[in-house]
């Protein structure tokens, strides 16, 4: 059976095409050209039902006809590769689908509590992967915000954007010094951070008033530095004997026991 397209196509990966995404898997060209990488059918898809500026597609026939008007309404010409060719420029393993370079937006700044009840602070989450499963708990869970310390992974890498399954989207994230964000805040602000010795989440009694949420990393947990701005030191707790959790995990548990106790 013939190919069928609905809209404009490009049948051939270029050597200069080739060359340009690849460059794209360094966090400095990233920088540089202002552009990161979207992989995945679904999260493609996605990001081609969203207003996100994409600069490419580069997709197997069989997504071209698939979502030819997803792609129209991108208002973008799709670049037909075999999976081989896709998989040869993607940093996943192997890649059946598509791939989109994206022009990476204007850099997210907080907005207020007002808008957003409950923030999720991150404290040098260097780990790419818990960076992207933490935005889509957020997403899972409401959170509209992200503000994370400097030394927190970069949103626009890979892994990042893989492990968040197309949450990057939906929640804004931010970067910035958190002792400055906190001492920006109204001084009422509820400041939840997650501790080994903190008092168990399910006697909290404040969830409906909003806050943040500050999840430390697992190997240094919560900055010195900003435990003065904590007013709830919280844990989860422990029914054996795993020394500690996953900070993902800690923070779906959290979220959703905040979830529970607003309603």
């Amino acid at each position: 059976m013939g190919r069928f397209y609905s809209h404009q196509v490009t049948a051939m990966l270029s050597k200069n095409q080739i060359r340009q995404v690849r460059a794209l898997h360094r966090k400095k060209m990233r920088r540089e050209e202002g552009r990161f990488l979207v992989e995945g059918e679904k999260v493609v898809a996605e990001l081609l039902a969203s207003n996100w500026p994409v600069q490419a597609l580069y997709a197997t026939p069989e997504f071209i006809n698939s979502y030819s008007a997803l792609i129209r309404q991108a208002g973008i010409t799709a670049v037909a590769c075999t999976a081989d060719e896709l998989t040869s420029i993607s940093t996943l393993i192997s890649n059946d689908a598509a791939l989109a370079v994206v022009n990476c937006p204007a850099t997210a700044s907080f907005t207020s509590l007002a808008e957003n009840p409950w923030i999720l602070a991150l404290d040098g989450i260097n780990d790419p992967g818990n960076l992207g499963s933490l935005l889509r708990i957020a997403d899972w869970y409401g959170i509209r915000q992200l503000v994370c310390s400097p030394e927190t992974a970069e949103l626009f890498n890979p892994k990042v954007i893989a492990a968040s399954k197309g949450s990057f989207l939906r929640v804004a994230v931010s970067y910035q010094p958190l002792d400055a964000f906190f001492a920006s805040l109204p001084q009422d602000t509820q400041v939840l951070g997650a501790y080994l010795d903190g008092a168990c989440i399910h006697n909290f009694q404040s969830a409906g008033q909003g806050g943040v949420l500050l999840m430390g990393s697992e190997a240094h947990g919560i900055s010195s530095a900003l435990a003065p701005f904590v007013t709830h030191r919280i844990t989860i707790p422990a029914f054996g004997a795993a020394e500690s959790l996953n900070v993902a995990v800690a923070a779906a548990v959290i979220c959703d026991n905040l979830c529970r106790l607003q309603s």
